[in-house]
Parts: structure tokens; C-alpha cells; sequence
């Protein structure tokens, strides 16, 4: 087809070549006034166009053919019912019927003729189907290949990016977990060393402070379950147990004069090697004069307040003093308290031959509340008995007083003026004020004046 299109092509433009030199020999079929120039370029190059059209185009010629057979059969169809209307500007012999038959029929069977002629072979228009469904096959798949490579792409970017982020998110993290490691290494080596200059610096006035308190004693180790009863003249222990330091001095004879400690600081039972009895050794030192039977062997720190049991805490102490009168009165009181601060003992002797002291004074901060106790190493109840304390006087009436200032049973419940019993205005009532007041002994716990009164002995009496 390609073929016939092109020999058209070429006639048309020798009949345009030949047609410009003489117009009848290529327009001989047309009337005489019909023969020219114009008429022969648009008959000849027209063809010679759509020949070109055709050999280049194929398939424009099948849909000009289409269109021109549409055209031409509507036109046939109108011309056969209405001539006139066809061949408007004819004259009236030529607006036939047959007249339009032979026009637009002749233009419809050369319109189909000619789209038959360039309609390709039946096997050739399904290749070309076939080829055009595998062209947009091909552009489907190269679009799905494309679209798939760009999401590829894309996701590897974002792949990229997100682990460039996490790269830099993880190098930030570490570089700040190494920036506050560096930190608190930093912050615990100054505090580590702020700790040991601290230390260095208390255990340098500790030593200075030490050497001050020390200075003329010798500092020796005694271990604190020692029950020898011997001590060195001069000399200063540790009778604190385990890490306490609880001090004791001797002077030139031996004797046991001071003891001194910054914080009495509790027995633990839970953690400390204490025995059933509440102690932490079986026995304590034998300083001479504890054999006898009215002596007990008694601690300066006692072992509830955390001192041990050699010679340089023990003395030999009145048993009642000891167990029931102002020994056991104060070491409850710190007990009670949980302790106490800027402790300090005195202890002082009849001579410069016994071991056995004639006065103790206490010292120690309670609260913030300075303490004295200062009291001999004697028997209270004898020394109370030989004050007439403990003998009871008769009432100065009859009934009960409570009230007034005098007069009272032991077991008054009632209450009562105390600023007429309390002679110094102390607060606190002694036996020998209640006497005066006209009170008998002993006052027990139900009495108004118990409370103001000190049990040494813990056993809801007073003055017994």
C-alpha cells in the first residue's frame, strides 16, 4: 500500500508539472471553462497531499475515507429526498434525484474503496493491536518499573536519612552520656577528694586536739575485755567499743581521774556482739576494792551507752549507787535520750592509796541542754536515812490535804499548789522540799507530786 501511495504521489506531481506548461492535456475530462490553473492545483495537489498523508499515514487515510463516506452518505440520503436542496445553486434541469445518486454514490463507493484499499490485512491489524497492547504493556510495565525504582529510591533516601538521624541521634546520645559520665566522674572525684581533704583535715584536728588533750599521757591499747585489774600511771585508753572513742586518763598514781567522750553513742544489739545479759563481755576488770560485798564493779560509760569492761571504765562503786541511786538515774536519762554529746566524767578519790573514788561528776549535753550530776559513792538510802528522810511524819490534819501545803497520805491522787512545795522554784520537788511541806514519804506514782519528783530507781516510789 505504501507502494501505491507513492506512485500517486508521483503522478500527481507530474500532472502538475505537465498541467502548469499546457492545463487541457491534465484537465481534458473537465469542460472547456473548467480548464485551468486553479482547478488543476487543487485537484492534482490535493490528491498529491493525501497521497503523502497515506504513504506516511495509513491510517489517516481510513478515517478520512470514513469521514468522507459519512459525509457523502448523508448527503445522498438528504439528495434523494430532496434534490433541491442538495444542488441549491444548480439549475433547475440538474436538481435530480439521478443527478445526486451519481455524485455522492460515486464519492461513497470510492470513499469505502479507498478504506478498504488502505485498511491493513486482518492479521496485520491484530499484530498491530497486539503490538499496540504490548506497547502499553511495555510503557505500563516501564511506568510500574520506573514508578517502583523511584519508590526504591525514595525509600532508600529516607532509609538513608533515618539512619543518618539515628546516627546522629546515638552520637548526640553518647556524646552526652560521655559528656555527663565525664561529669559525675568529675563531680564524685571533687567530692571523693573534698571527702579526703575533710578527713585529712579532721583527723588533723582530731590529732592536734588529741595531742592537746593527751598531752602528757601516754596513749596505749588496752583490750576492753580485760579483767586485770591494773593500771598504768599517766596514761590514756580508748574504753569506747569498737569504733567509739570514749577516753580515759589515770594520773601519777593510777588512779582512774577523767573520762571523756564528744558523743555517747548507744549499744546496737542488732549488730553488735552483746550477750544475753545485755553485755558485751562476761566479766569486768577486778580493780582492787570491788571484792568487797557492798562494791560493785561499776562503769564509768556503762555497757548499754557502748563502753567496755577493763580497768580504765570500771571502778569500784556502791552497789545501790550503782544499780538503783544517781549512777543509774543518768545513764537512763542519756539512754532515753538516744545518746549525748561533749560527755565528760570526774572522777575524785579520798587519797592517793585507793582505787576507790569518794565523788563522781557527770557532765553531757542533752538536746542542747547541759547536764551536771555530781554525787559520792555512797549508800542513798543510808544517807537519806541518817537525814531523817525516809522516817514518815503524822499529817498536820486530818483528811486530805491536797491543796495546801501541808499534809498529804502516800498515796494522794489529788492535786495541789506545787509553788508551795517547790522551795527554790526549779520546777522540780526533792524529798527533803516535800518533808518540809508537810508530806510523808513515800511518794508513790498516783501522788499529785510524783511527777515532779526524780525515781531514781524506776520503781514508782520516791523517798522509800
Amino acid at each position: 500500500m505504501l507502494g501505491l501511495f507513492l506512485v500517486l504521489f508521483t503522478l500527481c506531481l507530474a500532472a502538475l508539472f505537465v498541467g502548469w506548461k499546457k492545463t487541457s492535456l491534465v484537465l481534458f475530462w473537465l469542460p472547456e471553462n473548467k480548464r485551468n490553473k486553479v482547478f488543476m492545483i487543487l485537484i492534482y495537489g490535493g490528491v498529491a497531499i493525501v497521497s503523502l498523508i497515506g504513504a506516511l499515514s495509513p491510517s489517516t487515510i481510513e478515517n478520512m475515507a470514513f469521514i468522507l463516506f459519512s459525509i457523502s452518505f448523508l448527503a445522498l440520503l438528504i439528495g434523494l429526498i430532496n434534490p433541491a436542496f442538495i444542488f441549491r445553486k444548480s439549475p433547475e434541469p440538474k436538481k435530480t434525484r439521478a443527478r445526486v445518486l451519481k455524485v455522492f454514490g460515486t464519492i461513497a463507493v470510492l470513499s469505502v474503496v479507498i478504506g478498504i484499499a488502505t485498511a491493513p490485512p486482518v492479521e496485520e491489524t491484530a499484530q498491530r493491536s497486539e503490538q499496540a497492547e504490548q506497547i502499553e504493556a511495555d510503557k505500563q510495565e516501564e511506568a510500574e518499573a520506573k514508578a517502583k525504582a523511584e519508590a526504591e529510591r525514595k525509600a532508600k533516601e529516607e532509609a538513608k536519612a533515618k539512619a543518618q538521624a539515628e546516627a546522629e541521634a546515638k552520637s548526640k546520645e553518647a556524646a552526652a552520656k560521655k559528656k555527663a559520665e565525664e561529669e559525675a566522674k568529675a563531680k564524685a572525684e571533687a567530692e571523693e577528694k573534698a571527702k579526703i581533704e575533710a578527713k585529712k583535715k579532721a583527723e588533723a584536728e582530731a590529732k592536734k586536739k588529741t595531742e592537746s588533750q593527751f598531752a602528757g599521757y601516754t596513749l596505749i591499747k588496752v583490750d576492753g575485755g580485760d579483767t586485770s585489774g591494773y593500771r598504768q600511771a599517766k596514761v590514756v585508753v580508748d574504753i569506747g567499743f569498737g569504733d567509739r572513742e570514749y577516753w580515759a586518763f589515770t594520773n601519777e598514781y593510777g588512779q582512774l581521774v577523767r573520762v571523756i567522750a564528744d558523743k555517747i553513742i548507744l549499744q546496737d544489739d542488732s549488730s553488735e556482739p552483746v550477750n544475753s545479759s545485755g553485755r558485751y563481755y562476761s566479766d569486768e576488770a577486778k580493780v582492787p576494792g570491788v571484792e568487797s560485798d557492798s562494791l560493785d564493779e561499776g562503769h564509768i560509760i556503762a555497757d548499754s551507752l557502748g563502753g567496755v569492761s577493763n580497768a580504765y571504765n570500771i571502778t569500784p562503786q556502791n552497789s545501790t549507787l550503782n544499780r538503783h541511786g544517781d549512777q543509774a538515774y543518768m545513764e537512763r536519762v542519756i539512754r532515753d535520750a538516744g545518746g549525748a554529746t561533749n560527755f565528760e566524767a570526774i572522777i575524785t578519790y579520798p587519797n592517793t592509796k585507793t582505787q576507790t573514788p569518794s565523788h563522781y561528776q557527770y557532765t553531757y549535753t542533752i538536746n542542747g541542754n547541759k547536764v551536771v550530776d555530781s554525787f559520792d559513792n555512797v549508800n542513798p538510802d543510808e544517807v537519806n536515812k541518817s537525814l531523817g528522810l525516809t522516817e514518815s511524819k503524822p499529817s498536820s490534819s486530818t483528811g486530805s490535804n491536797a491543796g495546801s501545803s501541808t499534809g498529804s497520805s502516800t498515796g494522794s491522787n489529788k492535786g495541789g499548789d506545787l509553788s508551795s512545795v517547790d522551795a527554790n522554784g526549779n520546777g522540780e520537788v526533792t524529798i527533803q522540799e516535800a518533808k518540809d511541806a508537810g508530806y510523808s514519804m513515800p511518794i508513790t506514782s498516783d501522788h499529785w507530786l510524783y511527777q515532779y519528783m526524780r525515781d531514781n530507781d524506776g520503781d514508782g516510789m520516791v523517798g522509800e
